[in-house]
């Protein structure tokens, strides 16, 4: 497997292409290139062509970050133009969907905005002008017929029983096949070019199949719809696009892309392609994540295990962390694999700098310190984000009563454990020094509360004295606390390739067991009573969490965990570099 590390691409800012200082990648080289040549009369129109049968996915903001951003960096344009040409599986909940996420992404269509439906009519047309011109004909072979006269990679393919109908002929049975006469299956139209081919893409390829079917746009106008190499390469060409930014898997339908152009003379995009991305621990087939969907192994396409844009924005990822991810992943002509990891690194270095600080107890433990009156609230400063002191601070209440995190105590503590253990002081962040005096326990022996001392004089966190503690533990007042629900999520795969399987297994062998821990009970600071829907906040030394957009109710938060503090990536990246150095006595290369 190979994997990307940032120093195998160009590393970009995070606005994806509106940077001057950002490095030419292999398509802005071309672009340059075109630029300075005058090519396209120095223009430069994109667009992203999504197909509305499902939810986009972090592999599609990498294609939303290329074309809207190369449209940024300079000065063109980008379409959002979506790929309708298979009614069967397609809805306008998916349109909706993306719309929304391209804008959550950052980026703006404008008035640009397409259906591929939009052309139907100008499609059959064109269609039809291949007919006349003797490149097109009706096949009756079924499917599976076609698909054993198309031969093989060693073989070539038949000519179709059907392949030298007249012209006439040929589009008296296309207009039956739009007026409906026939059944699925029954007809396709194919485009006549070469079953020698070495290239297995130009060997008469269909271009029209019959669906009965209502399309989410056309309702029942039509019954035959283009394929996907007949209607982009149209697409592209009506809107006039320059540069035609597609994934490398169709590097090899190029020769159709540039063969319907030439034969139909239309103004003639140029087709560049460029690598997926693909991520440890995760699928990227939109078919498998139906599946999942459809199987309820996950609930729904939003779920904060699953990589779509819309599950990544509900487990609280930031739009910046994605495209700042994209750009240090990068532009690169050869298939490879990445770290998911890196993809964490991303959204932990954004959200350190963005992300309010908040106390929040996953386990509670309850703390009585004893020397407090009992009606006494004390309101702390306590810093909002030490990495922005634009930020500012808020206040915490301090009272007689307070929640710790059960792991802050240990009864027979180790060594080098340095929080809160029988007669030890510790420092309360933000708050005074207590020091544990007893413990209580139930009839089973598990610890049920503390009790404790504070000293007065240490609030802020430091003693007259200038004696030192050694632990700092977070905390919050039980009177003042909000009751919360918090979900741990972890990846949704438990090995680096879900796609690996057995003989007779599925990816669904390799679901991790434990992607999903719900805690009840969880205590956080009050001033999370007021959190709002996409802020991603960090719970000191838990980690970074959000409010959850479809679970929260008014009465009771629930917070999704969004990563966790602990940052793997410096250690994957420090290992593939040993990797790669070269060993003594080894030549330079």
């Amino acid at each position: 497997m190979t994997t990307n590390t940032p120093s195998d691409t160009n590393v970009g800012d995070s606005t994806s292409g509106a940077g001057t200082s950002q490095s030419l990648d292999f398509i802005r080289t071309v672009v340059t290139d075109d630029l300075k040549t005058g090519k396209y009369e120095g223009r430069v129109h994109t667009r992203f062509p999504p197909e509305p049968n499902g939810y986009l996915h972090i592999g599609h903001a990498k294609a939303i970050c290329l074309n809207f951003g190369v449209a940024r960096q300079f000065d063109g344009l980008c379409n959002l133009r979506f790929d309708d040409t298979n009614p069967t599986k397609e809805e306008m909940e998916y349109v909706e969907s993306i719309k929304d996420n391209v804008r959550w992404l950052g980026f703006d269509w404008e008035d640009r905005c397409y259906f591929a439906s939009d052309y139907f009519e100008q499609l059959y047309a064109y269609a039809v002008q291949l007919i006349e011109k003797g490149k097109a004909y009706v096949c009756d072979l079924s499917p599976d017929e076609i698909g054993e006269y198309r031969g093989n990679l060693t073989e070539p393919g038949r000519d179709s029983p059907h392949r030298n109908r007249s012209v006439e002929e040929n589009l008296e049975l296309f207009e039956r096949m739009r007026n409906g006469d026939f059944q699925e299956g029954e007809r396709t139209l194919r485009a006549k070019i070469d079953m020698a081919s070495p290239n297995i893409h130009m060997r008469d390829p269909v271009i029209y199949r019959i669906q009965h079917a209502t399309h989410h746009r056309t309702g029942d106008t039509w019954c035959i719809y283009p394929m996907y190499d007949f209607t982009h390469c149209i697409s592209d060409s009506i809107e006039r696009i320059t540069h035609s930014l597609c994934t490398l898997e169709f590097e090899v339908h190029r020769p159709l892309y540039d063969w319907f152009l030439d034969e139909l003379e239309l103004y003639h995009p140029q087709q560049i392609e460029f690598a997926r991305l693909n991520l440890t621990y995760t699928v990227m087939s939109k078919r498998m994540l139906a599946e999942l969907v459809r199987e309820k192994v996950v609930d729904g396409w939003d779920d904060p295990r699953m990589p779509t844009i819309s599950g990544l924005r509900r487990r609280g990822y930031t739009p910046a962390a994605i495209r700042n991810f994209c750009d240090r992943v990068g532009i690169t002509k050869y298939n490879s694999t990445t770290e998911v990891a890196l993809l964490e690194h991303s959204v932990r270095d954004n959200l350190n700098k963005c992300a309010p600080r908040v106390m929040g107890i996953l386990h509670p433990l309850r703390l009585v310190i004893e020397n407090c009156p009992e009606d006494f609230v004390d309101e702390l400063d306590a810093v909002n984000n030490p990495e922005d002191p634009s930020a500012g601070t808020r206040k915490v209440p301090f009272s007689r009563v307070l929640y710790i995190d059960e792991k802050d105590f240990n009864e027979d503590p180790p060594r080098k454990f340095h929080r809160l253990a029988p007669g030890r002081e510790v420092r309360l962040r933000y708050g005074y020094f207590i020091t544990c005096t007893d413990v209580v326990k139930d009839d089973d022996g598990n610890v049920t509360e503390l009790r404790c001392t504070y000293d007065p004089e240490t609030r802020g966190g430091s003693a007259p004295d200038g004696r030192k503690v050694k632990g700092t533990i977070h905390w919050v007042s039980a009177e003042h606390a909000v009751d919360a629900q918090v979900r741990l999520y972890d990846r949704l795969f438990n090995v680096p390739d879900p796609t690996d399987v057995d003989e007779g297994g599925t990816f669904k062998d390799h679901i991790n067991p434990d992607s999903l821990d719900i805690l009840e009970g969880c205590k956080v600071e009050r001033s999370l009573g007021e959190a709002k829907h996409g802020i991603t906040y960090q719970f000191e030394r838990e980690g970074y969490f959000c409010l959850d957009s479809k679970e929260s109710r008014p009465d009771r938060p629930v917070f999704n965990r969004t990563v966790a503090l602990r940052d793997s990536w410096a250690k994957i990246e420090k290992t593939q570099q040993q990797q790669h150095k070269p060993k003594r006595g080894d030549s330079p290369k």
